[in-house]
């Protein structure tokens, strides 16, 4: 088992947190954001609140949780040893900086958590491949090694549709409830109406299968889709994660 430490204890970390629960790992957060920090030392035994100091000094494993103007302010303070392995799910800190304000640690990867992650299944692409993050988290959810840093920050691209497409299913559910007069039943209808499409085979044109065959001529989903082509809307999502391409650091389209 693992002495893990978090600097930084917001919504990613405290999901993080729980999906350590009762594994037997010695945890310590830091003490940053005091109440989610009690809430999580309340809710686990193995929970300790610390100083950002002694949360680096006591761990083998650090996961670094902070916005990046505040880790570029306290990163560097921290008693940082060549043993640490460290985890950022940071956006706009590149490793670079990272291996300046964590030396003489070496062993530093990037990954992007989302909140479900104590339910399992949540994608974790990562670079460089982190034994530290598989040994964590590797059983219950899909560690995705990719090739370069750049490729990490894609998915921070694609993972910003998550509001947006929630956004969606809440419309689509509403408008269901609005008819049936059961909120409860409409979402758990939509949830798991896609949550059925949502199992890619492995072939890298799974989607492009399923939209195909969704798109009988004639049929609802044809017509809602053709819909949503004449007023832009695929263009339109590409085009907002285009607006991202600056700030993540990723080429020009």
């Amino acid at each position: 088992m693992a002495k893990v430490g978090f600097v930084g204890t917001g919504e990613i970390a405290a999901s993080m947190v729980r999906a350590l629960a009762g594994q037997g790992h010695e945890i310590s957060v830091s003490e940053r954001n005091a109440a989610i920090a009690a809430e999580l030392a309340a809710e686990m035994s193995e929970v300790t609140v610390r100083p950002n100091a002694e949360v680096v000094a006591e761990s083998d494993i650090v996961v670094l949780c902070l916005l990046a103007k505040v880790g570029r302010q306290v990163l560097g303070d921290l008693p940082w040893r060549t043993g640490h392995a460290v985890i950022s799910v940071m956006v706009d800190m590149p490793l670079d900086d990272l291996a300046a304000l964590c030396a003489p640690a070496r062993d530093i990867a990037v990954t992007i958590p989302l909140p479900f992650i104590p339910q399992g299944g949540c994608p974790l692409p990562v670079y460089p491949d982190s034994a530290a993050l598989r040994g964590l988290f590797g059983d219950r959810n899909l560690v995705l090694p990719v090739e370069s840093e750049m490729a990490v920050n894609a998915h921070f691209g694609v993972a910003g549709l998550c509001a947006p497409i929630m956004e969606l299913m809440a419309t689509a559910a509403g408008w269901l409830a609005g008819l049936t007069g059961n909120r409860v039943a409409a979402e758990a209808y939509v949830g798991a109406l896609f949550k059925g499409y949502l199992s890619p085979d492995g072939s890298g044109q799974y989607f492009a299968a399923q939209l195909d065959a969704l798109s009988t001529e004639g049929g609802l989903n044809e017509t809602m889709r053709r819909r949503m082509l004449a007023i832009g809307a695929p263009d339109e999502m590409r085009a907002g994660m285009d607006g991202l391409r600056a700030r993540l650091g990723l080429p020009d389209a």
